[in-house]
């Protein structure tokens, strides 16, 4: 007998009741989703994600007690397994860079449809990053000015060549299995180069990921010129 696929655990972080119930009722559509709580504060987000170890946490930015920035660095102390993904009305360049650096798995703008959310929230699920293009342009245009800060300073472990061209087509937002496609190797191959690539930048995610490796110029514009991701 098959073993059902265990549900992807949310938890709602954000001070509008209206919208947390709109997210929960989206999410409520999916045999493959549930909503294990909700928050209406980013202290309030960090307690909760402390007692339920949630998969994956949707968060605002702008909160009461505790703003979106700092819950994300809180959270991923205390559970450092939880995805944050953030869902704002806000893409300026403060909180985008404050975001990426705290950890955060994934962008999106309120203005997303509900399947788009529920699509992010696989994707980050399945241990891939969801960043619109022009935020993919903002974490780029910071690392590229912290690299030009710091010219001639050696990162402390190089990566391959291999490596750096599935950071490359990560960057673009290329999931595994159309990088496996790409590179013409497995699934499993993709998963240890990322999973070799985070470890060697002392990074969690495709995100951070993505903002030091443009920080250590092993990124440019041009390698995510075209990338489609939503």
């Amino acid at each position: 007998m098959e073993t059902a696929r265990a549900k992807c655990r949310i938890l709602i972080a954000d001070d509008h009741p209206l919208l947390r119930e709109a997210m929960r009722n989206a999410f409520d559509q999916h045999d493959d989703m549930q909503v294990v709580g909700e928050a209406s504060d980013g202290q309030e987000a960090v307690n909760l994600t402390s007692e339920l170890h949630p998969d994956i946490v949707i968060m605002d930015i702008v909160m009461p007690r505790l703003n979106g920035i700092e819950a994300t660095k809180e959270i991923r102390k205390v559970s450092p397994a939880t995805a944050v993904l953030i869902l704002t009305a806000y893409d300026d360049d403060r909180y985008v860079i404050g975001l990426l650096e705290a950890g955060a798995a994934g962008y999106l703008l309120k203005s997303a449809r509900s399947q788009v959310l529920v699509d992010a929230v696989r994707t980050v699920n399945n241990g891939e990053s969801v960043l619109h293009p022009s935020i993919i342009a903002k974490a780029l245009k910071y690392g590229l000015r912290m690299h030009n800060e710091a010219v001639g300073k050696k990162p402390e472990e190089q990566l391959s060549d291999r490596e750096i061209e599935v950071l490359k087509l990560a960057a673009k937002g290329i999931g595994n299995k159309d990088i496996a496609s790409e590179l013409c190797v497995s699934i499993r191959t993709v998963k240890a180069h990322l999973s070799s690539i985070f470890s060697k930048m002392g990074v969690a995610s495709r995100t951070e990921a993505v903002v030091k490796g443009s920080r250590e110029g092993w990124l440019t514009f041009e390698d995510v010129a075209h990338s489609d991701e939503v």
